[in-house]
């Protein structure tokens, strides 16, 4: 759900910070905005294989992981009007850098066509998960909030 009407300063429309939300969370699963669109750049937070309705965290293979992880990512990306095509960059985290290919092989059927530029590192994640994935998108002209000049 993306909300607010573009502020005026001087004569130039700005578009104010938007938060964007994860339609699914229902627990509160820390202090941070699934994403925030503005001027048309949608950044996401680290998504991760969390069951928003609860909040806890489904463990599985990497790959299990890795798909539940890039379905909160893609529902992000749809709350603002995105989809994976707008993604530019990933920053993707691995708990065991050993899981790459298995991990690359998922994250390889969703990005397809021009790929978003990435990094992976190993990374000590929250709650024994595998994985955890943000996002920035640009979806300035598919944007809900954003009219047509």
């Amino acid at each position: 759900m993306v909300g607010q009407a573009p502020e005026t300063v001087g004569e130039t429309d700005v578009m104010p910070k938007q938060e964007v939300s994860h339609p699914e969370k229902k627990t509160p699963t820390g202090a941070y905005s699934a994403g925030v669109l503005m001027e048309g750049w949608l950044f996401i937070s680290g998504q991760g294989p969390l069951d928003y309705a609860t909040g806890s965290v489904v463990k599985g293979t990497i790959q299990e992981e890795t798909k539940r992880t890039l379905e909160h990512v893609g529902k992000v990306l749809k709350a603002a009007g995105a989809g994976f095509e707008d993604v530019v960059r990933c920053t993707c985290y691995l708990a065991d850098i050993r899981d790459f290919d298995a991990f690359n092989q998922v994250y390889g059927e969703v990005f397809r066509g021009i790929r978003p530029a990435r990094t992976t590192v190993q990374a000590v994640l929250w709650g024994g998960i595998k994985i955890e994935i943000d996002a920035i998108a640009y979806a300035g002209q598919k944007s809900p909030s954003r009219s047509a000049p």
